[in-house]
């Protein structure tokens, strides 16, 4: 089979990929930010170019840069390098999503002990002060638990790796 460079490459998933960008915009990431991310999750096996990323969003290499720069930085993608090839290529970092998740640990440990306190000194508002110990115990409950639930995951990932019949997906 020979590889033809001028046929336009095949990109995956357009429509859910715009659907899941709307989500993370709607939550608060920049949407091209968001775009680049979710067009990531339908990348080829080697990733995408700039260039390539350019084409599938139908916007311009600058807009793609910046986005990339942006999401390196968060350590959501990684830059992948190609012997023989200039061009640099991206894709989604390995367990970019429990990275994320656990990376907010911390957060969610000092924002729930920062609200119970603003709870305590709340004397004069019982409403208000049992909802801020609520939120702050959800807080805590999450630092508490999203480590665990982390080492759950990849103890099943783990063993559905060694068992290739097994699927990590739920049925």
């Amino acid at each position: 089979m020979v590889d033809d460079a001028s046929a336009p490459m095949r990109h995956p998933g357009i429509e859910p990929a715009e659907q899941a960008a709307a989500l993370l915009a709607s939550s608060g990431m920049p949407r091209m930010q968001s775009r680049v991310l979710m067009a990531l999750v339908g990348s080829p096996d080697d990733g995408y170019t700039a260039a390539d990323l350019a084409d599938r969003l139908g916007v311009s290499a600058a807009a793609v840069s910046g986005a990339v720069r942006n999401l390196q930085a968060m350590r959501l993608i990684q830059r992948l390098s190609r012997p023989g090839d200039r061009r640099d290529r991206y894709d989604l970092s390995d367990d970019v999503w429990s990275g994320v998740i656990t990376a907010n640990v911390p957060l969610y440990a000092q924002l729930g002990a920062l609200m119970h306190r603003i709870a305590d000194e709340n004397t004069d508002a019982p409403v208000s002060t049992a909802r801020a110990h609520e939120s702050a115990a959800f807080l805590s409950f999450l630092a508490e638990r999203m480590p665990q639930l982390v080492a759950e995951w990849d103890a099943r990932a783990d063993g559905d790796a060694q068992d290739p019949d097994a699927s990590v997906v739920p049925s």
